[in-house]
């Protein structure tokens, strides 16, 4: 496994290529190690991967905590973040790592969220995954920058999704990934959702002790490769 720096992010590239590219889209927190070291798993697992920094446009708030966290996604512009995902995607296509194969989106949290808009409102993508990635809105948010949820934006779906949720999340309701999973049922593409049990939000991310439940991020993990191969090779 080979990794750089990108214009957009950070590339973990596979030893052979070109091979298919997976854009990542990080936590709200930003570009971390975390993620670039789930990006090197899924190098050594064959892909191309570019963990996309999600504020290039918008810039990163002024944040420090959960709940200052969750303000700033009230007040970040969907649009934006959307037009920057867009770009990770056309640029990993054309990265020599890539050279044109297929591209899919892999998202976590915030990111999770962006991943399902970005399977609706994005070109080039033939695949996307959401790990516990929010689907619904608050009431009352400005339209222009929250046109709409991820949920409403399941009806233009243009590619297969995987959603990973833990049924104890106590940022995501497991209604909504339950609505979630009927929403994409009634799509043309292939779908799963898989909700598991004595999980919460952040379940894969072994930097919080509090949060990182091992047993569940394994699975989640062996289901998300097999996802991405199947769909992007």
């Amino acid at each position: 496994m080979a990794t750089e720096e990108h214009a957009y992010g950070h590339l973990a590239l596979p030893e052979a290529g070109p091979s298919p590219g997976v854009v990542l889209i990080p936590d709200v927190w930003g570009v971390s190690d975390l993620y670039d070291r789930l990006g090197g798993r899924l190098a050594e697992a064959g892909f191309a991967v570019l963990q996309v920094d999600p504020y290039r446009r918008t810039g990163r708030g002024e944040f420090s905590d959960p709940a200052g966290a969750m303000e700033f996604i009230r007040q970040l512009s969907d649009p934006l973040v959307i037009e920057t995902v867009q770009e990770g995607v056309d640029a990993l296509a054309a990265h020599p790592a890539v050279a044109g194969r297929k591209v899919g989106v892999l998202g976590f949290c915030m990111g999770g969220m962006y991943a399902l808009h970005a399977a609706c409102g994005c070109t080039g993508l033939s695949a996307a995954a959401a790990f516990y990635g929010m689907v619904r809105n608050e009431a009352g948010l400005d339209p222009a920058k929250k046109p709409r949820s991820a949920l409403d934006a399941i009806s233009e779906l243009t590619c297969p999704v995987i959603g990973v949720y833990g049924a104890e999340d106590a940022i995501i309701p497991v209604q909504d990934a339950r609505d979630l999973e009927a929403a994409l049922a009634a799509s043309p593409h292939p779908a799963e959702v898989h909700v598991y049990p004595g999980a919460g939000h952040a379940f894969l991310n072994d930097t919080r002790p509090d949060a990182y439940r091992p047993e569940a991020a394994e699975d989640a993990w062996t289901k998300l490769v097999p996802f991405l191969r199947a769909h992007l090779s």
